[in-house]
């Protein structure tokens, strides 16, 4: 029985080519009680495994966080398996904005401590006394509330590049990160503020509403779906759009147009851009923002010194990066010194 994947994403990428078929790019989340995340994530591979589905899936024992593609003639087998496990029937699935068969060249399913890296002690807070659900609607109408504060709680290279309109947007690197500043932030406003919160598909804002509310905030509110599902609803029912920028996404495709507004700036020569890339050198892989004529200029690179091991032969960069490990500069997600337009 296979438990794992065993394909490279080169591989995989030549299969999906050879298809030719449409695949979806989807989302979901739920916090359950399960009682052997490892024995769940098995049963979820060998099932998904068969349907051919890709993507990155967090098990743990509150949960699972689910981002993934799946083939498009198979989306109705995947629907009704997700169905038949008690705590997903009829569970959101966020239907990406813009679909690109290759958003995801791996399937990997990981049992962790946490569905999402929060820092919490959940045993000394309800979770389950969450913020109030809004729609975009709804969300609209409060965002235009005086009496409201939006605060972003994403990290701080998610909304460097798209974010609503007003949004507090913390200078973070992590959520866990946020938590605390946000608090901070508002402590005369725990009575008389609404506290609206916004992330990407909602999985952040779920534990964050319970737990504010806990630290003593009175009125919180949370976007249902998150900007994913936000984007949706304004186009199926021509609201107006609040979101200006680009949703960062943690996929292939790393980024949806939600607006024509282009906020974000090239980090290496401060032209308007909003495109994320890697480093090419893949010792380093520092994500940041990178122009056309700058990944031209700099042959995708963050740097020269990259630029020249980017040169080298394939295997000479190889036994350079034999028995080291990526720097901590990776997850600096665009603060890297090296960056003369940095955010």
């Amino acid at each position: 029985m296979q438990l794992y994947n065993k394909l490279s994403a080169k591989e995989r990428e030549a299969l999906i080519e050879e298809a030719g078929e449409d695949r979806l790019t989807l989302s979901f989340y739920a916090y359950a009680k399960i009682g052997n995340p490892k024995l769940f994530r098995d049963h979820l591979f060998v099932a998904w495994n068969s349907m051919d589905v890709l993507g990155r899936i967090y098990v743990a024992h509150e949960g699972i966080n689910a981002q993934l593609s799946v083939p498009a003639k198979r989306f109705n087998e995947f629907k009704e398996f997700i169905d038949n496990i008690y705590f997903l029937e009829g569970c959101r699935l966020n239907i990406a904005i813009e679909q690109d068969s290759k958003s995801f060249l791996k399937l990997k399913v990981k049992v962790r401590d946490k569905i999402v890296a929060d820092g919490l002690n959940d045993a000394s807070f309800d979770v389950t006394n969450k913020g109030i659900h809004v729609d975009a609607a709804t969300f609209n109408q409060l965002l235009d509330d005086p009496n409201t504060v939006c605060v972003d709680m994403r990290n701080h290279y998610e909304s460097e590049i798209g974010h609503f309109q007003g949004a507090v947007t913390p200078d973070v690197d992590t959520f866990r990160d946020s938590l605390p500043i946000i608090e901070k932030d508002l402590e005369e406003h725990k009575e008389d503020k609404n506290l609206l919160m916004y992330c990407t598909g909602g999985i952040r804002c779920e534990k964050a509403s319970a737990y504010y509310k806990h630290r003593g905030f009175q009125n919180v509110y949370q976007l249902e779906g998150g900007i994913i599902e936000y984007a949706r609803q304004v186009k199926n029912q021509q609201l107006e759009n609040k979101f200006i920028g680009k949703n960062f996404v943690f996929d292939h495709r790393r980024s949806e147009r939600i607006s024509d507004d282009v906020i974000a700036h090239c980090h290496q020569c401060g032209k308007a851009c909003d495109t994320h890339v890697n480093c090419a050198n893949e010792a380093c892989h520092l994500l940041f923002i990178q122009c056309e004529e700058c990944a031209m200029e700099m042959n995708n690179c963050c740097s020269e010194d990259c630029m020249k091991v980017n040169a080298l032969p394939h295997e000479e960069q190889k036994e350079l990066r034999k028995g080291k490990r990526n720097s901590n500069k990776i997850f600096k997600k665009g603060r890297s010194e090296v960056l003369k337009y940095k955010s």
